[in-house]
C-alpha cells in the first residue's frame, strides 16, 4: 500500500487534469487545508475552522490536528490519514501560521 504526503509548507500548482487518483486526492486535501470554512461560495462546508490559530500554539496544534482529521474524513473519504504533523517554527507560531503535513493512503476499494 502506497503512502502519500501533502505538505502545506511547500508551494504547489493547481493541476486541472490530475494524472492519477493519488494526485487528485492530494490536490483535494490541499484545497481543504487551505480553505477557511465558510469562505467558498456554493460550498460553505468545505475547509477548516481557522479561528483555532488564535489559540496558544500547543492548543492550536492539537485542535487543528482533530480538525484536519474530521475535515478530510468528511470531505475527502478516499483518503485514510496515517499522520498529521506540523513543521512550524516559533516564527510561524508568533505570526499565527500553522502549516500541516498530512500523510495518507488511499481507502480500500478506491480505484
Amino acid at each position: 500500500m502506497s503512502t502519500y504526503t501533502v505538505d502545506m509548507t511547500q508551494p504547489s500548482n493547481i493541476i486541472f487534469a490530475p494524472k492519477d487518483l493519488a494526485e487528485e486526492v492530494s490536490q483535494n486535501i490541499r484545497t481543504i487545508l487551505s480553505t477557511a470554512i465558510g469562505s467558498a461560495p456554493l460550498a460553505r462546508d468545505i475547509g477548516i475552522d481557522y479561528s483555532i490559530v488564535d489559540e496558544p500554539y500547543q492548543i492550536a496544534e492539537a485542535r487543528l490536528t482533530g480538525e484536519v482529521y474530521a475535515a478530510i474524513a468528511e470531505q475527502e473519504p478516499r483518503a485514510q490519514i496515517i499522520e498529521v504533523s506540523f513543521n512550524g517554527t516559533i516564527t510561524d507560531a508568533l505570526a499565527g501560521r500553522i502549516a500541516a503535513v498530512v500523510r495518507y493512503t488511499l481507502a480500500e476499494g478506491v480505484t
